[in-house]
C-alpha cells in the first residue's frame, strides 16, 4: 500500500468503496423488508438474491443473518451455528445482518445491527460501538501491536458493561484483511466462503508467516505486529445479555509516516456513522 492517495490508489480504494456502499445498500433495503416471521435463512437469501440481481457473482462469504440472542453469539460453540436457521424475527427483537460481496474484483465485508421496532438495548450497544471506531484508529496510527490494541478494546467494552462477542469468531479475530480478487467466469464456494478469496488469505497467511505478520487480527501472538498495510475489514461486536450489535467496514492502512494518511476509514458515509452524526 503507497504512501499517497492518488493516482493507482486512489482508484483502487474507489473501487473498493463502491462494493462497500453496495453491500451496505443491501442491508438498508433487506432490513426494510423484514416482518414478524421472516426466518434467518429467508434474510440471507433476499440478502443473495438483492445482489446478484446487481451483478454479484462472487463472495468472501455468502450472507449471514442472526437475530434475537444470536445476535450475541449465545452458546455458539462450532462454526456451524453461525450459519443462518429458522429463527423467525418477532417484533422488538434485534438482527444483525452480515455480507461479504465480491464485485468487480473488489471486495467488502459488512455488518449492519437493527431491529424489528424499538429496542433500547441495542440501540445503546449501537452508540457505544463509536467508540471503539475512534480507538482503532487512533492506535493503528500510533502503531500498537494489533494484538495490543485487541486487548484495548477488550478493555474498553469491559468499562462499558459489555462482552466481547467477535471473540466467539474463528480464532477469535476482529478483523482481517481483504484484497482485490481474480474475476473468473465460475466462481464456487467452500462451507459459505468463495474459494477465490479463501486462496487469496491463505496466500497472504503463509507469505506473512515468513515476514512474522498475519491477515487476521485477533488476541494470539501471530498477531502481535505493528498495522500491515492494506485494507482489513474490521467488525468489533458488543454483546450484553441476550443482545448483540457491531458494524463492520474497511481500514485502510498505508506506510506513510503521515499520521492522517497512515490510517484511515475507506468511507464514512455509512449507516452507523449517520447515525451518530444525526444523534450529535
Amino acid at each position: 500500500m503507497t504512501t499517497a492517495v492518488s493516482g493507482g490508489l486512489s482508484t483502487e480504494l474507489a473501487g473498493f468503496r463502491r462494493v462497500q456502499h453496495l453491500a451496505y445498500e443491501c442491508a438498508e433495503a433487506v432490513a426494510g423488508r423484514l416482518e414478524p416471521g421472516v426466518t434467518e435463512r429467508e434474510a440471507a437469501r433476499m440478502q443473495r438474491e438483492w445482489l446478484r440481481e446487481r451483478g454479484v457473482r462472487d463472495w468472501f462469504h455468502l450472507p449471514f443473518a442472526w437475530f434475537g440472542d444470536r445476535t450475541a453469539f449465545a452458546n455458539f460453540r462450532v462454526p456451524l451455528q453461525f450459519f443462518p436457521t429458522d429463527r423467525a424475527l418477532e417484533p422488538g427483537m434485534p438482527f444483525i445482518l452480515d455480507m461479504a460481496p465480491v464485485h468487480e474484483g473488489f471486495t467488502a465485508d459488512i455488518g449492519y445491527s437493527g431491529s424489528l421496532g424499538a429496542n433500547p438495548v441495542q440501540d445503546r450497544l449501537m452508540a457505544d460501538l463509536e467508540a471503539h471506531r475512534e480507538l482503532i484508529l487512533r492506535e493503528v496510527r500510533e502503531r500498537r501491536p494489533l494484538r495490543a490494541i485487541y486487548e484495548d478494546v477488550d478493555r474498553l467494552m469491559v468499562r462499558q458493561g459489555y462482552a466481547n462477542r467477535h471473540r466467539a469468531y474463528p480464532f477469535g479475530v476482529i478483523a482481517h484483511k481483504v484484497d482485490r480478487v481474480r474475476r473468473r467466469r465460475w466462481s464456487p464456494h467452500l462451507f459459505g466462503f468463495g474459494t477465490q478469496s479463501l486462496k487469496g488469505l491463505a496466500a497472504d497467511a503463509l507469505h506473512g508467516h515468513r515476514e512474522g505478520w498475519s491477515p487476521l487480527w485477533s488476541p494470539y501472538r501471530f498477531s502481535d505486529h505493528p498495522p500491515r498495510p492494506g485494507l482489513w475489514a474490521v467488525e468489533p461486536h458488543l454483546g450484553f445479555r441476550g443482545t448483540g450489535a457491531k458494524f463492520e467496514e474497511i481500514l485502510v492502512v498505508t506506510d506513510s509516516r503521515d499520521p492522517v494518511q497512515s490510517a484511515f476509514w475507506l468511507d464514512d458515509d455509512l449507516p452507523h456513522v449517520r447515525r451518530w452524526a444525526e444523534a450529535k
